[in-house]
């Protein structure tokens, strides 16, 4: 997901989330330990500052992310082992396509290259390529169960909603702009709304989070370039942000986005036999 968000529009991101007396009268989403909110904290792209600097900051903290590969990038190809490693250590490999196709018709995106144009590659071959891309990550982790992040938050391939087609592929897909989730019980599965930084300080990271807590719900962020690279957060803001959960751990659920969505989906179908 390439994009760029300004603070401005990250805090209004973590503000608009302020319960109404309505949402103030409904029952607390139940976290694991009787936690606030949880924290997906997410690495998209594959890129070398992610294995150099997110990976070992989140080792430091014995906190757990979620990567998801452009599985036909360099850092891929050429560092396989030690994606395998982070995997095999807990961390989460996840689908970010074959060839990150995005929209080439949308404002900016003059860098989209003329074969990975989702305006001229179809529906049909977007499923083929997410579904080959699963298998590949299966073949560096061993795992079954996977989540997505779309490319650019965009779904439309060749005029048609790709991700429809394969969102059974999943127990989760980040799709969209938003940080915090307003709601948990009316939350997708398939279309997790994120947050993308960059240049931003640890405490504007760590304000994100709390609106979260405030809520009850859960905060996505996805990072690109941790301390290098581009859209990049600085280490210092990332390992602040990294810190204060770990300070907070009795507040904080961070997992990697495969296992909150796995309890997010328990819990809503209990929810929903509940209410029959």
């Amino acid at each position: 997901m390439n994009f760029q968000l300004s603070f401005s529009m990250l805090m209004l991101a973590a503000i608009a989330v302020v319960p109404t007396a309505k949402a103030a009268d409904k029952q607390p989403f139940a976290w694991p330990e009787g936690r606030k909110a949880a924290v997906s904290l997410a690495y998209d792209d594959a890129l070398d500052s992610q294995l150099d600097n997110a990976i070992p900051a989140l080792d430091k903290f014995g906190l757990k992310g979620s990567f998801y590969l452009q599985l036909s990038r360099d850092p891929v190809r050429k560092r396989m082992a030690e994606w395998r490693a982070a995997a095999a250590h807990g961390h989460e490999l996840g689908n970010h396509t074959l060839f990150h196709q995005c929209s080439a018709s949308l404002p900016d995106r003059d860098w989209v290259e003329p074969q990975r144009n989702l305006d001229t590659t179809t529906a049909a071959q977007m499923k083929d390529q997410v579904i080959l891309a699963n298998t590949m990550l299966n073949a560096i982790d061993g795992k079954r169960e996977r989540t997505m992040t779309v490319p650019c938050g965009d779904v439309m391939a060749a005029g048609q909603n790709y991700v429809e087609g394969v969102e059974s592929e999943f127990v989760g897909i980040k799709l969209g702009n938003g940080g915090v989730t307003p709601d948990m019980a009316a939350l997708d599965p398939s279309a997790v709304t994120v947050i993308a930084p960059t240049g931003v300080t640890g405490r504007q990271l760590i304000a994100v989070v709390e609106a979260a807590a405030h809520q009850g719900t859960m905060a996505n962020f996805t990072f690109h370039g941790i301390g290098g690279d581009y859209l990049t957060v600085s280490n210092q803001a990332h390992e602040e942000l990294l810190a204060y959960l770990d300070q907070h751990r009795d507040v904080y659920w961070v997992d990697t986005f495969v296992e909150i969505m796995k309890y997010v989906r328990k819990q809503q179908a209990a929810a929903k036999a509940a209410a029959r």
